[in-house]
């Protein structure tokens, strides 16, 4: 089993910054990538939307939304990601699910997700 633990939430004005962190434990052989989703209010619980995505040596993904003010990286050896967030606006405000691919010593790949972490941006 594989624990995400994210931190790094909380309520900022327009135009601030949050990072974000997200650290995985438990039974890894490797991870394959990691990454932020965001669950706006009002959305359907099971459908949160991409933020962003790093592969552990690999590209980055990132949603059209954020390209720009946000950054992701990764910390393969920790097994850590955070994301920086710039000039947030209140439409990022939602909760954020940190979520990971991760191969285990028998060589299948299982999907995790953290508990999230809420980020409200508002005046």
């Amino acid at each position: 089993q594989v624990q995400l633990v994210e931190s790094g939430g909380g309520l900022v004005q327009p135009g601030g910054s949050l990072r974000l962190s997200c650290v995985a434990s438990g039974s890894i052989f490797k991870i394959k990538r990691m990454g932020w989703y965001r669950h706006p209010p009002g959305n359907k619980p099971d459908h949160p939307d991409l933020v962003a995505i790093v592969s552990f040596g690999g590209p980055t993904t990132y949603a059209d939304s954020v390209k720009g003010r946000f950054t992701i990286s990764s910390d393969n050896a920790a097994n850590t990601i955070s994301l920086q967030m710039n000039s947030l606006k209140p439409e990022d405000t939602g909760v954020y699910y940190c979520n990971a691919d991760v191969e285990n010593e028998y060589g299948l790949v299982v999907n995790y997700w953290g508990q999230g972490t809420q980020v409200t941006v508002s005046s």
